[in-house]
C-alpha cells in the first residue's frame, strides 16, 4: 500500500521548487537583457566586434579583441600562480597539519576572500605596483630582448593585475580543493598504507581520486578571476592594446565597463559596451558551470563506490 503524501509535504515541496526556479529566471533574465540591449552594436558590427583593435568612441568604431586578450591572459597567468598555492594550502591543511593549527589556517585562508576588491586595488598600487616596478628595472638588458619581459618600468601592466588576481583567487581554489579532499574515503589512504605506501605517496594517491574535484575548483577560480574588476582595474594599465609582455599595461573587459559606461555618450557606445558584458556573463557562467559539474561528478562517483564496496549483510541462518 503506497504511503499517501502530506498535504503539508506538498506544499513545502512547491514553495522550495519555486525558489530554486526563480534563480534560474534571474539568470535567463540577466542574459536577455543584456542581448536586448546590444543588438544596436552586435547588428553593427557583426563578428568584426570581436576581431578588430580599434576602440574610439569619437568615430564610432569599436572593437573588443584587447579586451577579451586582457582578460584571458591576466586570468590564465593568475591560475597558473594560484593553483599550486592553493593546492597545497589544502594538501597541508586537509592532510598534514596538527589540529590545533587547522582552524586558524581555515579561517585565515578564508578571510582572504572577505577582503574587498577596492582594498585589494589600494594594496597593490602602493605595494604590489612598486615591487613591479622594481623587477622591471632590475631586469637585465638581454631579457627585455624577449617579447615577455619587453616593456616599460612603469609598475602597472599585465603582472601587476595577475599577481594581485591569483591572491583574489586562492581563498576560493584552496577551500574547493579542501572539501573534495575531505570526501576521498579514508578507505583509500588506508588501503595505500596497508600496502607499505609513505606519507607522500598515500596523498599522491588522495590527489589522483580527487583530480575531477580539483580540476573543478580550478575552474572555479578561474570564473572567479575572469569577473573580477576593482583590482585589476586599478593595476592594469587600462591601455587597450595586446600584448605578450607582462610588463605592458593592458585592459580587461570588466576593466573597461567600470572605466567608461557611467561616461558612455551614445546608443551605439552603450550597446558595445553592453556586449562586452554579454560576453563575459556568458564566459563566467560556462565555465562556473564546467567546475561544478566536475565537483558534482566526483561527489557522484564516491558516492557510488562507497556503495560498491559496503560489506553485503550476510543472510541470517534459517
Amino acid at each position: 500500500m503506497s504511503k499517501k503524501t502530506r498535504p503539508d509535504e506538498i506544499l513545502f515541496r512547491a514553495g522550495t521548487g519555486v525558489f530554486a526556479v526563480f534563480i534560474v529566471l534571474v539568470v535567463a533574465a540577466i542574459g536577455v537583457e543584456l542581448w536586448r540591449q546590444s543588438q544596436l552594436s552586435i547588428v553593427q558590427f557583426g563578428w568584426k566586434f570581436w576581431q578588430t583593435d580599434t576602440w574610439d568612441p569619437v568615430a564610432g568604431n569599436f572593437g573588443a579583441r584587447p579586451f577579451i586578450w586582457g582578460t584571458l591572459y591576466s586570468s590564465i597567468l593568475a591560475l597558473l600562480i594560484a593553483a599550486p598555492i592553493a593546492l597545497g594550502i589544502a594538501i597541508y591543511v586537509s592532510e598534514l597539519a596538527p589540529s590545533w593549527l587547522q582552524r586558524p589556517l581555515v579561517f585565515l585562508t578564508e578571510l582572504l576572500a572577505a577582503i574587498p576588491s577596492i582594498v585589494y586595488g589600494i594594496w597593490g598600487m602602493y605595494v604590489l605596483v612598486p615591487f613591479v616596478r622594481s623587477l622591471e628595472t632590475g631586469t637585465p638588458a638581454w631579457m627585455k630582448t624577449i617579447p615577455l619581459f619587453s616593456g616599460p618600468p612603469f609598475g602597472v601592466g599585465m603582472l601587476s593585475a595577475a599577481i594581485i588576481l591569483s591572491i583574489m583567487v586562492i581563498p576560493f581554489t584552496s577551500s574547493v580543493a579542501r572539501e573534495v579532499l575531505k570526501a576521498v574515503p579514508a578507505a583509500q589512504r588506508e588501503g595505500a598504507y596497508a600496502l607499505g605506501a609513505t606519507r607522500w605517496e598515500a596523498i599522491r594517491m588522495a590527489l589522483f581520486y580527487a583530480r575531477t574535484g580539483i580540476v573543478g575548483a580550478v575552474m572555479l577560480g578561474f570564473g572567479r578571476a575572469l569577473g573580477e574588476t576593482m583590482a585589476v582595474t586599478m593595476v592594469i594599465g587600462n591601455t587597450p592594446q595586446i600584448s605578450t609582455s607582462l610588463y605592458a599595461p593592458q585592459y580587461t573587459m570588466s576593466a573597461v565597463l567600470a572605466n567608461e559606461f557611467s561616461e558612455a555618450a551614445g546608443t551605439l557606445y552603450t550597446s558595445a559596451l553592453v556586449e562586452i558584458g554579454l560576453v563575459l556573463f556568458v564566459i563566467t557562467l560556462i565555465v562556473n558551470t564546467m567546475s561544478r559539474a566536475f565537483i558534482w561528478s566526483l561527489g557522484r562517483r564516491t558516492r557510488t563506490k562507497a556503495r560498491t564496496a559496503a560489506p553485503q549483510a550476510e543472510p541470517e541462518p534459517a
